[in-house]
């Protein structure tokens, strides 16, 4: 089964849509490694210094977010840049709903948290390391300083059998 996890990288915003997970412009490429250098690279933060190209977001695994992730259109690509930057988490409030399950049918793992359980991750200090139990249903994030924060979630059972299978094309080639 695949593993889910790894160094963390936090995005402190609501609403993030799929434009500015990858921009429209990239979306004529015609392979997914294409779209890995433009991953964010139109995402601004108020008040935050952002760069999808810093050290933290080119070693994360682990995207942590808020509510409403992946708004906007319903394009693959934005799933796919996540992807190809070997990111195989998402946490956040909710998501989009065809981006969420995009992004299962892609293998990568979307965790929905409450608000509190969100302000817990976010509270951390240092870098943050996230080990999934998929099993489990529940995730620890522990940082640099040594304070660790756990939380549990919840996944339909045939989600379950995607992500544990690394996406839908692997579910399909295992059962039909």
């Amino acid at each position: 089964m695949k593993q889910f996890g790894g160094p963390a990288a936090f995005i402190d915003r609501n609403d993030i849509n799929t434009d500015e997970i990858i921009p429209a412009k990239y979306l004529t490429e015609i392979t997914k490694k294409a779209l890995a250098p433009h991953l964010l690279e139109d995402l601004r933060l108020e008040g935050q210094d952002f760069d999808p190209h810093s050290q933290v977001m080119q070693e994360a695994r682990v995207l942590i977010t808020r509510s409403n992730f992946g708004c906007g259109s319903s394009r693959e690509h934005a799933v796919w840049a996540l992807e190809v930057n070997d990111i195989n988490v998402v946490i956040g409030e909710s998501f989009a709903r065809i981006f969420r399950q995009n992004m299962f049918n892609c293998g990568i793992l979307a965790v929905e948290l409450s608000k509190a359980d969100l302000d817990k991750l976010f509270g951390l200090k240092g870098k943050v390391t996230v080990a999934v139990d998929l099993d489990g249903e529940q995730l620890t994030a522990t940082s640099s300083t040594g304070e660790t924060a756990t939380c549990t979630f919840t996944l339909n059972p045939f989600d379950k059998k995607l992500i544990g299978a690394g996406g839908w094309l692997a579910f399909a080639d295992a059962n039909y």
